[in-house]
């Protein structure tokens, strides 16, 4: 009995081993952009990385046909938007790194575009995750794509020596 249960440990854990080997490095990426933080400077989504594979390794002989790569990304986004929640008192505060090519979004808006166009999660697959409307999702991504297409503009330099015409 000892023997046969070593040997499904084992196989579970070659099994684990596989699937990190091939998708951890895109769900780092992944973790990265939520977390807006630098690619060679990311403690924060190399932990949320590491507990998210913790827990699909946890659940690994409960699968069951479910995709593990789909179990770990839902729980990464999860977490991600738990942890947003409770660090800065709602979705809306967090402190990206300036290099981040998703520093000028918030939290929530991040994690849109992280689901929806990095990942390719349907609409309705992505609102459901985040217990929102189909149609706020949608406007949270449509506006975090504009916010990324065309970046806000500081206010406009001050030009020297130019003299107002009076009316």
């Amino acid at each position: 009995m000892r023997q046969r249960q070593a040997s499904q440990d084992a196989r579970r854990a070659r099994e684990f081993e596989s699937f990190v080997a091939g998708a951890a490095g895109r769900l780092l990426h992944a973790a990265t952009l939520l977390t807006a933080e630098a690619p060679d400077d990311n403690p924060r989504a190399r932990r949320l990385l590491t507990l998210s594979l913790a827990h699909t390794y946890a659940c690994w002989d409960r699968l069951r046909g479910e995709d593990p790569y789909d179990r770990t990304r839902q729980y990464l986004a999860t977490r991600f938007a738990r942890g947003a929640w409770h660090q800065y008192g709602g979705l809306g505060g967090a402190r990206p790194h300036a290099t981040s090519p998703l520093a000028s979004l918030g939290p929530q808006e991040r994690l849109v575009v992280v689901l929806r166009l990095y990942e390719g999660v349907a609409e309705e697959q992505t609102a459901a995750l985040l217990g929102l409307p189909t149609e706020r999702v949608h406007t949270i991504c449509d506006r975090a794509t504009a916010t990324l297409l065309h970046p806000p503009r500081g206010p406009a330099p001050a030009v020297r020596g130019a003299k107002v015409a009076a009316s």
